[in-house]
């Protein structure tokens, strides 16, 4: 017996509601293993990656142990800068980058989130806002460094954290590398979909921004393929219209994680800029 013409349709339409939600419900549970990609294996000692650097555990305040190296500041300088890593790998990635920046005297916190590193925990972005503050309450209360010293560098997802932490605790400058506008629109740069209303995590980088008046460093690269080069400019833009001092870096033909601006002078020697400006103490 043949199929009435509206039945054959009635079935399909009846069925999209449920695959919209099916796929709603999958965005909404998977969410977290698409923003972060944690290196859970724990680090190798902190003596045979970075000599000179301690082994150190930060404490959040809802009960976590994190581990975190701390490399001091050298000569006659005092500053110290708390780096808030991106959503990739741990901190021994970025021993290159504490190196390079020890050179010129400034102390270096390298953490991990929660979930990182072999630490405890799952990250979520109201999680990496108490580890960074746990990271932050190390310097001031156990390390000796003082506010007006402090230097926050956030890479990539870390420009999220540190940048709300800003808003809070003012440091004397701000580093933000390949920094976003917010986490929605770089989802929807990146899938061509509008996925904000379906984020339970924003990282509103640019609103961040727009808050605060601190010298401010921004570096990014114009072939970002990740962050687009035009978010980072926004950002910029939006700090100087906050009343920012800002020094902008722009590495032409630079990717997301190319070496020039994770860990090369262009990089390096912004946050040297921007520190000086922000009136930290004898670093060069």
């Amino acid at each position: 017996m043949a199929t009435p013409s509206g039945a054959r349709w009635k079935a399909p339409l009846l069925a999209l509601p449920v695959v919209v939600l099916m796929l709603v419900g999958a965005v909404w549970v998977g969410q977290q293993s698409l923003v972060y990609h944690p290196d859970r294996t724990p680090v190798p000692p902190v003596a045979d990656r970075l000599p000179g650097a301690h082994e150190v555990t930060l404490r959040t305040t809802d009960g976590l142990e994190l581990g975190a190296w701390w490399l001091p500041p050298t000569g006659t300088c005092r500053a110290a800068v708390l780096l808030a890593h991106g959503n990739g790998g741990n901190r021994a990635g970025r021993v290159r980058l504490a190196q390079a920046l020890n050179e010129h005297g400034l102390g270096v916190l390298m953490f991990d989130y929660r979930g990182y590193g072999g630490n405890p925990g799952r990250p979520t972005e109201a999680g990496l806002a108490l580890d960074v503050r746990a990271a932050r309450s190390y310097l001031l209360d156990e390390a000796g460094v003082e506010e007006q010293d402090l230097v926050y560098l956030g890479e990539s997802l870390g420009t999220g954290v540190v940048s709300e932490l800003a808003v809070e605790h003012p440091p004397a400058a701000l580093v933000l590398r390949s920094p976003l506008t917010s986490l929605d629109e770089v989802g929807h740069s990146l899938y061509r979909v509008p996925v904000g209303w379906l984020l339970r995590d924003r990282y509103l980088v640019r609103e961040n921004v727009g808050r605060l008046g601190v010298p401010t460093a921004v570096v990014y690269g114009t072939d970002d393929a990740i962050v687009p080069a035009a978010q980072s400019r926004d950002v910029a833009r939006t700090a100087r219209e906050a009343g920012a001092e800002v020094v902008e870096v722009e590495g032409p033909g630079a990717g997301h994680n190319d070496d020039v601006l994770v860990e090369g002078a262009a990089l390096v020697e912004a946050v040297v800029a921007v520190a000086v400006r922000g009136g930290v103490r004898g670093c060069r």
